[in-house]
């Protein structure tokens, strides 16, 4: 006897009860992960650590930059007048993302000027930016960075913030040029300075005994010396002595790099009036001066520092012509975040402290800073006792006259055995810039500014195919891949019929 299916009775496979039951279960659930996922931030809002899944991901401020960040006062707004589609406009926005994280009041605004050309409008005309043909040889704004603070406004040529050179690429035979380095912390530093402090310091190069330019952009010129010291907010004006003029009373800091004549005893009794006024000097005396001395000698003698007429030459620390110096004094500020890093002389003379038994208790106080290891010798003692001797001193002293350059009034001189090592061919090898930005803010008194803030390196990976195989990896992804999938889940299909 057969049964009609139909006079039998339905069975539901889910009650009113339990479907009640499984839909409180799913909204209980939902419940439970958003209150996990607000307790975790908020947990995470109570602690600023981060994690990075790679170190070349990880955007991280010098001490300076954040010294400084630290000690802003002002709301400063930073507007991103930039071509989304740029390639380095993601690198620009991480690294002002970790200003803002630092210090909220760094505000930032994005303007994309090619899809927002409304915005990009109210922009240019807030800053007065050149439009495209306001002038005939003028190219148009784009790709800036605009600090503002106050309306006290600094933009930022992103095109300035890239060092480009040859990044291992070959393509079609030839190197390819691209984005090697990136300054945009420098800059932005830089700029915050700018817009939050009223007015430069003033440094005065002076020139006239054979020294390299600063406005010159070779091997051998001083134009990246030039341009660190702006990165500093130092405005650097050139000096040369003439019959009647002095060292200008809103000097902050004068250079002398490099003199390879005599100065005359006009010009000395001048450079030291302005020593004992309050002065800040930074003193660098090379190789060509050896034979040839300058008369500095001997002011730098009066005030307790013996400048050797020879060279330290060390054979375990030397790479061609120059010296790798790496000790360096752990308790002077100048030089003390250096340890750990090298700096690279070129055929350094000593510079010490003067052995006088007869100083007076008021005496400049000279220290050294860096010095050669123990196994160095002078060029022309090649037969004596190796030693260590010391590369460069600090200078401080009570002034006899107070200066109205230099409010506090206390004399300060940097005095290095070498000027070839900050030139545009070798400031940027070692340590060298990271030096020559301690040694300026140290004798300006910028205690916030002595920690260095170098380029960070640009990584770009290309991956080099010929026509052939990106037609073969083309295929690969839009028929092979696809295919697979639709055949796996036909067999999957074909599988749960069975």
């Amino acid at each position: 006897m057969t049964s009609d299916p139909k006079s039998e009775p339905q069975i539901q496979s889910f009650s009113p009860a339990r479907r009640w039951k499984i839909g409180f279960d799913v909204f209980l659930r939902t419940i439970v992960v958003l209150a996990v996922v607000v307790m975790l931030n908020y947990i995470g809002g109570l602690f600023s650590k981060e994690f990075f899944l790679s170190a070349r991901t990880r955007v991280k401020l010098s001490p300076r930059t954040v010294s400084i960040l630290h000690s802003l006062t002002n709301h400063v707004d930073v507007t991103v007048y930039y071509d989304k589609d740029n390639r380095m406009y993601s690198t620009i926005m991480a690294l002002l993302n970790e200003y803002h994280r630092v210090d909220p009041r760094i505000s930032i605004k994005v303007v994309d000027y090619v899809r927002n050309p409304a915005e990009a409008a109210v922009i240019m005309d807030k800053y007065h930016l050149p439009a495209q043909g306001a002038k005939p040889n003028e190219p148009p704004a784009k790709n800036l960075i605009i600090f503002d603070c106050n309306g006290h406004a600094r933009p930022i040529p992103g095109d300035s913030l890239v060092q480009l050179g040859p990044n291992g690429i070959i393509r079609d035979k030839q190197i390819e040029f691209g984005p090697t380095a990136f300054r945009g912390e420098m800059a932005f530093t830089a700029a915050l300075l700018a817009v939050t402090n009223p007015k430069p310091f003033t440094a005065y190069y002076l020139m006239g005994q054979g020294e390299p330019s600063p406005g010159d952009s070779g091997d051998y010129g001083y134009m990246k010396f030039n341009l660190l010291l702006q990165e500093n907010y130092i405005q650097l004006e050139p000096l040369v002595f003439s019959a009647d003029n002095d060292v200008p009373a809103d000097c902050n800091l004068l250079v002398i790099a490099g003199p390879r004549q005599h100065f005359t005893d006009s010009e000395l009794t001048r450079i030291e009036h302005y020593i004992s006024r309050g002065g800040r000097l930074l003193v660098m005396l090379d190789y060509f001066s050896v034979n040839r001395p300058t008369g500095l000698e001997d002011v730098l003698a009066d005030y307790g520092v013996i400048v050797g007429a020879n060279v330290v030459q060390d054979e375990n620390a030397s790479i061609g012509d120059g010296l790798l110096v790496v000790n360096f004094n752990p308790e002077q500020p100048v030089v003390s975040p250096l340890r750990g890093t090298e700096l690279e002389m070129l055929l350094p003379r000593p510079v010490g402290q003067k052995n006088d038994p007869n100083a007076p208790p008021d005496a400049p106080t000279v220290t050294w800073l860096a010095a050669s290891t123990e196994k160095a010798v002078l060029s022309d003692e090649r037969g004596g006792i190796p030693r260590s001797y010391p590369l460069m001193v600090s200078v401080e002293g009570n002034s006899a006259n107070k200066g109205a350059a230099n409010p506090s009034a206390n004399m300060r001189m940097v005095v290095v055995g070498d000027s070839m090592f900050l030139n545009n061919k070798f400031i940027d090898g070692e340590a060298n810039r990271d030096f020559a930005g301690y040694a300026v803010n140290w004798l300006l008194d910028r205690p916030t500014l002595l920690e260095g803030i170098g380029p960070t390196h640009v990584f770009e990976y290309q991956l080099a195919m010929t026509q052939t195989q990106l037609m073969k990896v083309r295929w690969l992804l839009i028929g092979a891949l696809p295919c697979a999938a639709l055949i796996l889940g036909g067999l999957v299909w074909l599988r749960r019929r069975k």
